[in-house]
């Protein structure tokens, strides 16, 4: 099928979804103009989502995430019960993560949301992460997209106007989502998704395809080095009982790429960035 039928196909009703948050404003009795462009959670570092070296680890900065995202579409009243509704759901299609400090246990730390830009096909969500006393300590850009759930197309969502009227005039300096090349060197080793893999989509998980390459390194490698950004592209979905090749370059221990792909194709692309750190330091 063609990008142009594709789109046809998928096109949303923009009088529906102004309904929509017409019906919101009034409930709310808030207007349009001022629904909130930047959203923000505060969270607590229990032990139990501690990693090894009691921070909080990479998959779980991830998933928390994709939850404020979604708390800041709710509080749009164009969250996922919504486009439920209508056959369609926001996909991530590309995360980006910088630490310059990881929390610790005990520690609270916030992350805070907005949309920066957006086109026909994309919408560019950036992330700050600020530790209690409210220093940056993280950073974070995404790319989502809207697909019609029974057509697994890609969604025209230019005339979505909630978008346009809450852009944010906010940047983030942080360097752009890259586009990741196919890995063909290092070692490959076969896996086959399983029942804890799935969302309930039933499709593999974007916070499970972090868990299984970081896997690949063992616990030597996460004592003696810190990642300090990891980039991911989800490039196409696998279901339960998919078995996949994941091609891993771990080389160099400071710059790690990964692939994971079925029959020549490409599912999952990340780069995962390192530095040497001790985390005993962190305690002495």
């Amino acid at each position: 099928m063609s990008e142009s039928n594709e789109m046809a196909h998928a096109e949303l009703s923009e009088t529906v979804w102004n309904e929509a948050l017409e019906a919101y404003s009034e409930a709310s009795k808030a207007p349009l103009e001022r629904m909130v462009k930047e959203y923000s959670h505060t969270y607590f570092l229990t032990a139990g989502e501690c990693d090894p070296e009691s921070r909080l680890p990479m998959p779980l900065i991830v998933s928390r995430l994709i939850e404020v995202a979604t708390e800041h579409a709710n509080s749009w009243g164009v969250g996922y019960a919504r486009l439920k509704e209508d056959g369609q759901a926001w996909v991530l299609s590309r995360v980006s993560v910088e630490m310059l400090r990881y929390p610790h246990v005990n520690e609270e730390y916030t992350i805070t949301t907005w949309v920066e830009s957006y086109n026909r096909h994309f919408s560019e969500r950036n992330f700050s992460i600020t530790d209690g006393k409210g220093e940056e300590i993280g950073m974070a850009r995404s790319i989502w997209m809207v697909i019609d759930t029974k057509q697994r197309v890609m969604c025209d969502i230019s005339k979505l106007s909630y978008i346009s009227r809450n852009v944010s005039g906010r940047r983030s300096p942080m360097a752009a989502v890259p586009r990741l090349p196919q890995v063909t060197e290092g070692r490959c080793e076969p896996y086959t998704f399983g029942y804890i893999d799935l969302d309930s989509n039933r499709h593999v998980n974007s916070v499970s395809y972090v868990k299984i390459l970081m896997n690949r390194l063992g616990l030597e490698h996460y004592d003696a080095y810190c990642m300090k950004r990891l980039d991911i592209a989800y490039l196409k979905e696998c279901h339960s009982g998919a078995a996949v090749n994941i091609h891993f370059d771990d080389r160099n221990p400071l710059e790690v790429s990964a692939e994971i792909e079925a029959d020549g194709v490409a599912h999952c692309r990340a780069r995962m960035h390192f530095e040497e750190c001790d985390y005993r330091e962190e305690y002495s």
